[in-house]
């Protein structure tokens, strides 16, 4: 037990050294899942990258437990200030009011579209990959989602599986808050990823 804490240990001082300058945007409207967005916030922090939370709501943004209203959140930077040339990578916390919000909101959908214009990782949970498909970026890629959202993603093009975390180039899905852990270790080693791409 204690060897396993120490290599936790030693995990957590490798990604701090690995995301150390990075930023990431979380877009999040209200009514999003709350646990998909403190605990991959939480493990990007410590990880040593910058979180913002973005949003079309000014002031702050309230989150979800799944039918339950939550806690609200300080909001960042404003959706209609934020660009994606000044992050690393971007979240998408799921929860079905939240993505619901975004999809119609034609600046939300061009700023997701903006990272994957620039080949930045993108990372979407549970309903998240809702505003992926009305960005219109999920041709030919694998990826999985939220049950339900199985025929939206492949109406919108993608190769939907049933997998706890599925990776297509820089886009990194996962189904719902029991697949965090792999999905946040598989979006910082991506955010890594990137860093090594560029001093190679």
């Amino acid at each position: 037990m204690l060897g396993q804490r120490r290599d936790d240990i030693k995990g957590t001082l490798f990604m701090a050294q690995d995301l150390n300058g990075k930023k990431v945007a979380i877009l999040v409207a209200n009514g999003f899942e709350q646990v998909e967005l403190t605990q991959p916030r939480h493990a990007l922090d410590t990880a040593g990258a910058q979180t913002h939370i973005v949003s079309p709501e000014s002031d702050r943004v309230q989150g979800w437990n799944h039918y339950d209203k939550a806690d609200y959140f300080p909001v960042d930077v404003s959706l209609e200030q934020a660009k994606a040339s000044n992050y690393d990578a971007l979240l998408l916390p799921g929860g079905t009011v939240n993505p619901d919000q975004l999809r119609t909101n034609e600046r939300a959908v061009a700023f997701v579209r903006e990272f994957f214009e620039a080949n930045k990782p993108v990372a979407a949970i549970c309903h998240g990959p809702w505003t992926l498909a009305e960005a219109g970026v999920l041709k030919g890629r694998k990826l999985t989602s939220w049950p339900s959202l199985r025929t939206d993603m492949q109406n919108a093009g993608g190769l939907w599986v049933d997998q706890e975390v599925v990776t297509d180039g820089g886009l990194i899905t996962s189904r719902n808050p029991d697949d965090i852990p792999a999905f946040n270790q598989t979006l910082i080693e991506a955010i890594a990823a990137t860093r090594q791409a560029v001093s190679a």
